[in-house]
């Protein structure tokens, strides 16, 4: 069992920083590939980065590449998100969420997830 614990949303205005952190609980973080997902209000989740268990590769979607950036310390159990440059249409609720590695499925697809913390919410003004 994995709980995770998203922190760091907020308000902001268009063009500014951010910093999300997602806290998990228990010794086998390293364990699980994680992510980040969001879900703006009337439109379906969907995959914002994602990260390797030992924190090799990471994968990113097209809207977001450039201006976000997922890490993990594995050492303090935390992934985070930077994102810079945030757009009004980054807001949303933004969740973490870990997948066992080696497991089936892909890492880009929520449904392909074991895992999921309870969301933050990130609002841009314009």
């Amino acid at each position: 069992q994995v709980q995770l614990v998203e922190s760091g949303g907020g308000l902001v205005q268009a063009g500014g920083s951010l910093r999300l952190s997602c806290a998990a609980s228990g010794r086998t973080f390293s364990s699980y590939d994680m992510g980040w997902f969001r879900q703006a209000p009337e439109k379906e989740r969907e995959f914002v980065a994602a990260i390797s268990w030992i924190g090799g590769r990471t994968y990113y979607a097209d809207s977001v590449k450039g201006r976000f950036t997922i890490s993990r310390d594995n050492a303090k159990n935390t992934l985070y998100l930077q994102m810079n440059s945030l757009k009004p249409e980054d807001t949303a609720v933004y969740y973490c969420a870990a997948k066992r590695r080696l497991s089936s499925g892909s890492i880009r697809l929520g449904v392909d997830y074991d895992y999921w913390g309870q969301g933050t919410q990130v609002t841009i003004s314009s």
